[in-house]
C-alpha cells in the first residue's frame, strides 16, 4: 500500500489518471484549484486551495488532512512530491508560501509520516525561477527538513527556524 502526496501547486492529474481504481494506491493532490490542468483527473482526495494561499492557511488545510489519510489508509511508503512552485514569487503559482511556510510544510509532511512508523520517500518538483541558483537553494529546502527530522531536533509544534537557511 503505497500514499502519493502531491503537494505540487498543480493537481497530480498523471498519478491520479494512473493509478485510478487501483486500491493499492492512495492519491493525495493538495493544489491551487485555479491552476493548470484547467480540467481535473480524480485523486482519491483532491485538495482545492484557493488562490492567494499564504503560509498559515495551507499549513492548516495540511494539518486536517494528512494525519487522517495516513490514519485510514495505512500506507507502507509515501511518495511525497515537494513542489515549490507554492512560492509566493512563483510566476506560474498562484499561491504565496514563503521559504519559511515551504520548510514548515515538508517538515511536517515528513516529521508526520516519521511519528506515524510509515516510510517515506520524497522527490523534488515544480518551481519556475529564471534564476536557477534561487530555484536549487528552494528545492534544497526539503532536504534541510529531511535533514532536521532525522537529527530529531524538530518539533510538531515548532516553527520554522529564524532564518530559513537558503
Amino acid at each position: 500500500r503505497v500514499a502519493v502526496v502531491d503537494l505540487d501547486v498543480h493537481q497530480g492529474d498523471g498519478t491520479a489518471t494512473l493509478f485510478e481504481g487501483d486500491g493499492s494506491v492512495f492519491t493525495l493532490s493538495m493544489h491551487c484549484g485555479a491552476n493548470f490542468p484547467f480540467r481535473k483527473a480524480r485523486s482519491d482526495l483532491d485538495i482545492d486551495v484557493p488562490s492567494g494561499t499564504a503560509d498559515a492557511g495551507y499549513l492548516r488545510l495540511l494539518r486536517e488532512t494528512l494525519p487522517t489519510m495516513l490514519r485510514r489508509f495505512r500506507p507502507e511508503l509515501v511518495l511525497y512530491d515537494a513542489g515549490v512552485d507554492v512560492w509566493e514569487g512563483d510566476g506560474l503559482g498562484h499561491l504565496k508560501l514563503s521559504h519559511a511556510g515551504i520548510w514548515s510544510r515538508d517538515r511536517y509532511v515528513i516529521e508526520t509520516c516519521v511519528r506515524s512508523g510509515v516510510p517515506i520517500a520524497c522527490v523534488i518538483g515544480g518551481g519556475y525561477d529564471r534564476d536557477p541558483l534561487a530555484l536549487a537553494r528552494r528545492h534544497a529546502l526539503l532536504h534541510r527538513a529531511a535533514a532536521r527530522v532525522w537529527r530529531g531536533s524538530a518539533r510538531l509544534s515548532g516553527s520554522a527556524p529564524a532564518e530559513v537557511p537558503l
